[in-house]
């Protein structure tokens, strides 16, 4: 598939890079997630590189951010294994409890006191909220958090479906994709390891929230391509672009080669979009925009590396 991905997607125009500190953090990672039972062998970790990603993303962040991000991105696989190849993902039911008390933990921003329905899913989602905190930036923590619930409740969506065989219409996945990929909160500790945001007078911009949403269907879409085929080694699963719109046409290789086309279309109104809001807002927009920048770069160059879609 790496082959197919590669002849048919448009090499996002940015600069790639990792940080020098990627194989301390990756260890160090790997012992949090050890340490607070979110694993028991850190194999299947590995194999997804979340500090790869991580310090692809922010190559230039003080090793602290890193950590968190990586953390996170470790948090977020998985959360992600346990729902799609573990099975708590397929009965809605089922994940019902450990939402409820993920939510619990992100409602009360990382304090004791949550619900012990989610194992260590739970106290591993309080400490990155505990460490959000630490940066004493509360506007930051409530978009972690409010991101995090909305990739949450995705899951949900996700559960649904797969209860119920139900392959979602192209326009509702793409529109719920970018929440179950769980971009937001990455961009979020992201733009926090950078100091990426946005001037507060700039974030109400429609531009710059289009910018948002043309960033994460590019994050989303370039993995969809890349891991459609680990995805389907298993059997069919409905969450991936290729699949959605295969059930359009009626055709795998046309599935393929239209999820291709959008993401090169994309990329494009990306770079438009990009353009537009540089020539009006000026260097005040740069950070921001090289987060972005970045987390587009880092997912097709990570994508092409990772054990994870071998």
């Amino acid at each position: 598939m790496r082959s197919f991905a590669l002849s048919v997607l448009r090499e996002p125009p940015f600069t790639g890079a990792q940080h020098d500190d990627t194989e301390a953090v990756a260890r160090e990672s790997e012992d949090w997630a050890q340490r607070l039972g979110l694993i028991n062998n850190g194999q299947r970790l590995r194999r997804a590189d979340a500090a790869g990603l991580a310090s692809r993303a922010c190559p230039q962040a003080p090793r602290d951010r890193l950590r968190l991000l990586s953390d996170l991105i470790s948090w977020l696989f998985v959360m992600d294994d346990a729902c799609d190849e573990d099975g708590l993902g397929s009965d809605p039911t089922r994940l019902a409890p450990t939402v409820a008390a993920l939510l619990d933990v992100l409602d009360r921003h990382g304090e004791p006191g949550a619900a012990p329905a989610c194992g260590p899913l739970g106290p591993a989602l309080a400490d990155l909220c505990r460490r959000v905190r630490v940066y004493r930036r509360p506007a930051v923590l409530l978009r972690f958090t409010a991101a995090m619930r909305e990739y949450l409740l995705a899951l949900l969506w996700e559960a649904a479906n797969r209860e119920h065989d139900r392959v979602p219409p192209v326009h509702e996945y793409v529109q719920m994709r970018r929440h179950t990929g769980g971009v937001f909160p990455s961009l979020t500790l992201t733009d926090l390891a950078l100091d990426g945001f946005p001037p507060a007078e700039r974030r109400a911009d429609p531009q710059w929230a289009a910018l948002d949403l043309l960033a994460a269907n590019l994050i989303c879409w370039c993995n969809d391509v890349f891991s459609y085929r680990k995805e389907h080694r298993t059997g069919p699963d409905a969450h991936n672009l290729v699949t959605v719109l295969s059930a359009e046409t009626g055709d795998e290789t046309a599935g393929m080669r239209a999820a291709a086309a959008r993401f090169n279309h994309e990329l494009g109104t990306y770079l438009t979009t990009e353009s537009d809001l540089l020539a009006q807002h000026g260097e005040a927009v740069r950070p921001a925009l090289a987060t972005r920048r970045n987390w587009i770069r880092a997912t097709y160059d990570w994508s092409l590396a990772a054990e994870r879609y071998a």
